[in-house]
């Protein structure tokens, strides 16, 4: 009993890394050419509280943003203008393990049985991103990407994510437009 105990208690531990792998997403216009961008401006539209983090997140995408080849100015201008938004929220989640036997009206027998189970609420941290582009001159949106993933006590961790999510969002950066 104490080792299904013991068993059950470390799947638990590990259900919010699973729940909240990270997820990173990408929309854009097609219809824009982004082989016509050269410059870029980059600022916090959104931040979230933590002004450590707020300028990891900052420099490790103006650093990717620029290793595309686009050059920063000052805003106003730039072609297109970059604007970080940043959340957090804290997500619950919950486990029924059952143990013992079991009971019931089955094909081959009835009765009733013995057996208990406990449900575990475990709380965790999520941080979103959201790194959205804008045509200087149309004031359009061209090019929006989302990152989420559990936030770690680690520091260091959340710096290999943020790292993760901007490879990821600037994979096939810039995209090509549609023909």
């Amino acid at each position: 009993m104490k080792l299904v105990r013991a068993m059950s208690t470390c799947v638990l531990l590990m259900l919010p890394a699973i729940a909240a792998a990270q997820d990173v997403k990408i929309d854009f216009d097609k219809a824009f050419d982004f082989s016509t961008v050269k410059t870029y401006s980059i600022k916090l539209g959104t931040a979230w509280g933590n002004d450590l983090s707020e300028r990891r997140v900052m420099t490790e995408f103006d650093e990717a943003i620029a290793a595309k080849g686009w050059k920063k100015v000052a805003e106003g201008q730039a072609d297109i203008q970059v604007l970080l938004h940043g959340a957090t929220q804290t997500k619950r989640n919950a486990s029924t393990f059952y143990t013992g036997m079991g009971g019931g009206y089955g094909y081959h027998y009835g009765g009733m049985g013995m057996g208990s189970s406990q449900t575990v609420v475990s709380e965790y941290r999520v941080g979103m991103l959201v790194v959205d582009m804008f045509a200087a001159k149309s004031k359009d949106l061209v090019f929006r990407g989302t990152a989420e993933d559990e936030i770690s006590d680690n520091p260091e961790k959340n710096v290999k994510k943020i790292e993760k999510a901007s490879a990821k969002m600037f994979k096939n950066f810039p995209p090509a437009p549609k023909k």
